[in-house]
């Protein structure tokens, strides 16, 4: 059964703060107002549940800086004082203090399991016929995810669709749009990061297979899996100890949490680094 915190994460309703509060009152949050599942300004997204858990265990309120997650978002709300912590970041971040990390999760496969596609390699020769979806990081400059860089090594393009991971603030549901390609039958598969696959197949109104992609050792240095964890200014060792603590204590909280919100899960020892 849910212990109170859990259902405090859980519940739909809670309204996020606006950082005015004092500091000493609040967990003040660097989070994205429109990048579900992770987080938005409704509070409906995976990092706003953690919030209000850990939140909840530190005797606080969520205070929120929101800022989009493409345009330097720690340096314009982090590292600049205006919050203090990062709900996911890749554990061991160079640039922050990271705390131990609370999931590691990986790359996946998407499909309709109707289709009964087994590819779970990105050298299955079938994936130079399929309609495939990737999605693209950056408007800017082009970045690729791992999959996508791999399959143009590969010689597979002409049949790849990119799908946007980041979009503006009036699109509500953007990283939805690759589900929904695969469920409308726009694209066969597609190879997408596993929490966005896993949150957005729960809700999606026909059966989908999410698996995770194997064999990606000879791709090496492109990373498929990554350990996240909470992350803080270099300087606030006490925090971070504080938010480690935390973890620990929840860690069977935060586990169904990830599992309310389908996110697949690869054991620690699996992780391509630190992540």
């Amino acid at each position: 059964m849910k212990n109170a915190l859990l259902a405090l994460a859980l519940a739909a309703g809670l309204s996020p703060s606006i950082h005015a509060e004092a500091a000493g009152d609040s967990l003040r949050v660097c989070a994205d107002p429109n990048n579900l599942p992770y987080s938005n300004e409704a509070g409906e997204g995976f990092e706003n549940a953690l919030a209000r858990l850990v939140a909840a265990d530190m005797g606080k309120r969520v205070a929120y800086t929101w800022w989009p997650e493409r345009e330097n978002f720690l340096s314009k709300t982090l590292q600049a004082g205006d919050c203090d912590v990062v709900m996911s970041v890749p554990a061991g971040l160079g640039e922050i203090a990271t705390t131990r990390p609370y999931y590691v999760s990986s790359y996946v496969y998407l499909s309709r399991k109707d289709r009964k596609l087994d590819i779970t390699t990105l050298t299955d020769p079938r994936l130079k016929s399929l309609r495939i979806g990737v999605q693209v990081i950056g408007a800017d400059d082009g970045s690729n995810s791992p999959p996508a860089h791999v399959l143009g090594d590969e010689g597979i393009s002409g049949n790849v669709t990119g799908f946007m991971i980041y979009g503006d603030t009036s699109d509500r549901d953007h990283q939805a749009e690759i589900v929904r390609a695969v469920v409308d039958g726009r694209i066969d598969i597609a190879a997408m990061w596993g929490p966005a696959a896993g949150y957005y197949a729960k809700k999606a109104p026909v059966p989908l297979a999410v698996v995770p992609i194997a064999d990606t050792e000879r791709f090496r240095p492109l990373q498929f899996r990554y350990a996240i964890a909470m992350g803080v200014r270099a300087e606030d060792a006490a925090l971070r100890d504080r938010l480690n603590d935390v973890i620990e204590r929840h860690e069977a909280d935060i586990r169904e949490l990830l599992g309310a919100y389908g996110f697949p899960l690869v054991d620690t020892e699996e992780s391509d680094d630190s992540r």
